[in-house]
């Protein structure tokens, strides 16, 4: 009795998501926000390598870190097109005709993260690639070290700076599901990743600034990025990612559960 229950499920989800799909390539918005994820992010990389310079002793600078800069900015437009994916819908009244059309609003927000997600992996990962490229051709000549994808924190850094972007997708999508607001979404969002590490900069008590960077979504999840002095971070790289995949996942709980209780 259970196994068609479950047929039906992912039957409903992939009706979903061929729907999600459909609305998604036919906004223009959603168009641009793709290729500018890539833009963004490679050419703020070109800008920090090209600044950087070092004339004896590689001055400190983390090569893969260096690199991957742009993710900071990348993430913003990460953030726009996942929120594009379900407040869009609510300000011009569409959510509640998805809504008629796909009862099950759960399978609906899981064929948005599914959608989110894969197209985020595709952009970040050009995007990424892009970044590492750049910091290959420019760092050497400024007396920095070259990043290569053979070493293996170099690879982890890249990867993981993929999947730090697919995740914060995710987080805007769960924030903008519980919101339902264009403007308040994208508002809270970027008050939780820029705000957090603007406030830790300025706090005097140390113990209070590694903890708010441990526990914060972006800085903790930017300690995938680091190669060099690991011990001196607040959190190791692959905890600090641990630490923005659980925002995600309460993001996104939070987001389905007022969906499902709340009128669209």
């Amino acid at each position: 009795m259970r196994a068609p229950q479950r047929t039906h499920m992912g039957h409903g989800v992939s009706r979903a998501l061929h729907a999600e799909w459909t609305k998604l390539r036919t906004e223009p918005a959603a168009r641009w926000l793709l290729p500018c994820i890539v833009v963004a992010t490679v050419l703020v990389s070109l800008f920090a390598v090209a600044a950087a310079s070092c004339k004896v002793g590689g001055c400190g600078f983390d090569p893969a870190a260096l690199s991957l800069a742009g993710v900071q900015l990348g993430q913003a437009v990460v953030v726009m097109l996942a929120v594009l994916a379900i407040g869009g819908e609510q300000g011009t009244g569409l959510l509640r005709t998805t809504f008629t059309a796909a009862p099950r609003r759960i399978a609906v927000l899981a064929a948005k993260a599914v959608l989110i997600g894969g197209l985020t992996l595709a952009a970040g990962t050009v995007a990424v690639l892009g970044c590492v490229a750049a910091g290959r051709a420019i760092l050497p000549g400024n007396g920095i070290a070259a990043p290569s994808l053979a070493d293996g924190p170099t690879l982890r850094a890249a990867v993981g700076s993929v999947l730090y972007l697919v995740l914060i997708g995710l987080l805007a999508l769960g924030v903008a599901a519980a919101i339902r607001d264009s403007a308040a979404s994208a508002g809270a969002m970027f008050a939780l990743l820029y705000t957090v590490p603007l406030v830790a900069a300025v706090i005097n008590d140390p113990e209070l600034q590694r903890t708010l960077r441990r526990f914060a979504p972006m800085t903790s999840g930017l300690a995938i990025q680091a190669t060099t002095d690991l011990d001196n971070l607040p959190i190791g790289p692959w905890a600090g990612l641990a630490v923005l995949a659980a925002w995600s996942a309460a993001s996104l709980l939070l987001g389905a559960l007022l969906l499902h209780h709340r009128d669209p």
